[in-house]
């Protein structure tokens, strides 16, 4: 499994290198919406056909759950999870905080996490049981045990604003017991920063496997506790996530009262 995490980091580095040397000519008129506002480029395209042939030599047969529908194979033991340019609004439009994510489930256990933040060229990575890392050097959670004392990260829905009401709710509880909300625009960066402690918790709905599935495990090795909004494990899958340290048992309890 290292070499594994070694080639796939490689792969994750290399396609960010494409992604910035992009992000410095992108064209804003070659944008695309497969919704409304849900945004794709040439951009996208292009690092998820470089990923998804990168990982195809890495394990061969091997399937796929990717963004852009590159390669839709899926395999009985191990497929790939792949978003190639997490934060697409903003690199679309020049804010420097979007990152290639790219997790990798045996059966129904996820196994690896690589977040690749293109422009700090940070790269966040975990194997099941090894561990949470930066840059190689082990992370951990905050050591913050109260939400009053709290940063956390949230994001906003771009399409299906039906329960946007009682999300306003939260987020107005949490604004008043925590230090603050923070929303960088992409969940697999605000993962891997409550994964090394910048945050204490993060929270989202309406988001799809390749949004977490990678920065899930690396919260989880880093030591830190992940769920769904009813205390459950159906955060993959199931379009809604937890995460956090100390105080994700309190958000949970928070989010569970107000959501419905």
């Amino acid at each position: 499994m290292q070499q594994l995490l070694q080639d796939v980091i490689v792969l994750a580095k290399e396609t960010g290198e494409f992604i910035r040397q992009e992000s410095r000519k992108f064209d804003h008129s070659k944008i695309e919406y497969k919704g409304k506002n849900d945004l794709v480029s040439y951009v996208d395209k292009e690092a998820e056909k470089r990923i998804v042939a990168g990982l195809s030599k890495i394990l061969p047969g091997s399937g796929f759950i990717a963004e852009e529908g590159t390669s839709t194979k899926k395999s009985d033991t191990y497929n790939w999870i792949v978003d190639p340019l997490d934060g697409t609004t903003n690199f679309a439009h020049g804010i420097p905080v979007f990152a290639v994510s790219i997790a990798l489930m045996k059966r129904n256990e996820l196994t690896l996490g690589v977040v690749y933040e293109i422009n700090r060229d940070e790269c966040f990575h975990a194997v099941k049981g090894q561990g949470a890392f930066l840059n190689h050097f082990p992370i951990t959670v905050s050591p913050i045990k109260t939400l009053d004392k709290s940063l956390l990260a949230t994001g906003f829905p771009y399409y299906n604003f039906e329960q946007m009401s009682q999300y306003l709710v939260i987020l107005d509880e949490f604004m008043k017991s925590t230090h603050g909300l923070r929303r960088m625009g992409s969940a697999a960066v605000d993962l891997a920063y409550t994964a090394c402690g910048r945050f204490e918790g993060f929270f989202e709905y309406n988001l799809q496997p390749w949004d977490v599935a990678a920065g899930a495990l690396i919260v989880k090795e880093a030591g830190g506790m992940v769920s769904d909004f009813n205390g459950g494990s159906d955060y993959i899958f199931g379009r809604q996530i937890i995460a956090g340290n100390e105080v994700q048992p309190a958000m949970q309890q928070l989010i569970q009262e107000h959501w419905f």
